[in-house]
């Protein structure tokens, strides 16, 4: 075929010609409009909404409905790609005739993968955001126009599923909020744009509302506490040598908290007194104990503390029986990791060895481990290392027994009575290396 004849074809069917080429530049646009809305972040359009963008005011508006979106971009889609295949079809056969249908399908074919679904929707993948607030105008016309359609489709295809007992969640997000966030958290780490001791923070604000106040406190096994029995000047020497400000007071038994001291008070009462520690009634200056239950949840106890303005709280059982404390800091830590001051003991019960392993205490909790370590272990049956290697083993181990299980080797080190009091865990993976 010669360029005039190519020329004469052009001009006796340029309507058809033009016709193709704009429908498919329309396919293009349904196509980049969809997976521009679907991948666009919805926190940035709420922040830019509310900073008065018109764009993403209208992004929001068509991704609140999300299901009714897609069903009119798609109808418009298939709509305009029939269309054109159409024409590709009629044009094709006036030229070649019978053979026309089968280089009509290998021309459409390349021309709608190539203009209408690659390049449109690799430019929208590349600057969602951007391209979704660019075309969401025009797409929200056609969601008017389209949409009753779509709704009846979407009604239809329903009562087909339901044929086959199938139904669809009217619910968009298929995971909770805080495990979305909690992933985007970890993808960002893994990418290096947010770093361990962020990720970890994050991380503690999301994990509060599955903790229980059992989880945080100190237990009554690691509790400083003063006896009322004792002699002023012993209480006294004992709250000006400790680092806490703050110490329960117990009378006839440890159960039988009747007070908490607090130091400011102790030194307040010494300076009216005289500084002769022997003329204080310590029972006098304590406050009074408050209890909670060991089942509280971390949230409620946390704006408990705020609302009372108190920092600290007996932990009881169901039988009312005396299992810990739980302070202020203990769930703050749970935030934002260990905090420290002049007047600590520095005691971190973990201590990393030479030869890859890890030296810990028994009551060192599981969420510090796996904090410190980037580790993985189980802290929902057990609270303490200790707790987990017996829950695990089904038995108090002796000294020296060894225990492998959640890809980390457990041997106890050090064992009082019947409490663990020191492990070496070591990563299974280096022992098979060795």
């Amino acid at each position: 075929m010669t360029l005039i004849e190519i020329g004469e074809l052009i001009a006796a069917h340029w309507l058809t010609i033009v016709a193709i080429v704009v429908l498919i530049g329309v396919s293009g646009f349904f196509s980049g409009s969809e997976t521009a809305l679907t991948a666009a972040s919805r926190a940035r359009m709420h922040t830019l909404e509310s900073s008065g963008e018109a764009g993403a005011s209208i992004v929001n508006r068509l991704i609140e409905r999300r299901e009714r979106l897609i069903g009119a971009l798609l109808i418009g889609n298939n709509l305009v790609n029939i269309l054109s295949s159409a024409l590709a079809t009629s044009l094709f056969l006036s030229i070649f005739g019978d053979s026309g249908v089968a280089v009509a399908t290998a021309v459409m074919t390349v021309l709608l993968v190539v203009f209408a679904e690659v390049l449109p929707k690799s430019w929208a993948i590349a600057v969602p955001d951007r391209f979704a607030m660019i075309v969401a105008p025009v797409v929200n016309v056609v969601v008017i126009v389209v949409g009753p359609l779509s709704s009846l489709v979407n009604w239809l295809v329903r009562r087909i599923l339901g044929v086959f007992n199938v139904e669809l969640s009217h619910d968009p997000s298929l995971m909770p909020a805080h495990e979305e966030i909690r992933g985007a958290v970890d993808l960002l780490h893994k990418e290096g744009s947010v770093i361990k001791d962020d990720r970890d923070r994050l991380g503690g604000v999301l994990d509060l509302g599955e903790l229980e106040v059992s989880d945080v406190m100190v237990h009554r096994t690691s509790l400083k506490m003063l006896n009322a029995d004792d002699s002023s000047e012993t209480i006294v020497r004992a709250v000006l040598d400790s680092p806490y400000t703050r110490m329960p007071i117990w009378r006839g038994s440890t159960d039988n908290i009747i007070g908490i001291i607090h130091a400011k008070d102790v030194l307040r009462a010494l300076a009216e007194a005289g500084n002769v520690a022997n003329r204080i009634d310590v029972a006098k200056i304590a406050h009074k104990p408050w209890f909670v239950p060991d089942t509280t949840s971390v949230p409620d106890q946390l704006n408990a503390f705020l609302r009372r303005k108190a920092h600290i709280a007996m932990v009881v059982d169901e039988y009312g029986e005396l299992q810990g404390l739980v302070t202020l800091e203990d769930i703050l830590e749970e935030i934002v990791g260990d905090i420290t001051d002049e007047h600590d003991i520095d005691v971190q019960g973990l201590r990393q060895e030479a030869d890859g392993s890890v030296v810990v205490d028994g009551t060192l909790p599981i969420r510090d481990l796996n904090r410190a370590l980037d580790w993985s272990l189980p802290d929902e049956e057990a609270t303490t290392v200790a707790g987990l290697v017996i829950h695990e083993s089904q038995v108090i181990p002796a000294e020296k027994q060894s225990f492998t299980f959640h890809g980390k080797r457990f041997t106890v080190m050090k064992r009082e009575k019947n409490r663990i009091t020191r492990l070496r865990i070591r990563p299974t993976v280096e022992i098979i290396g060795d």
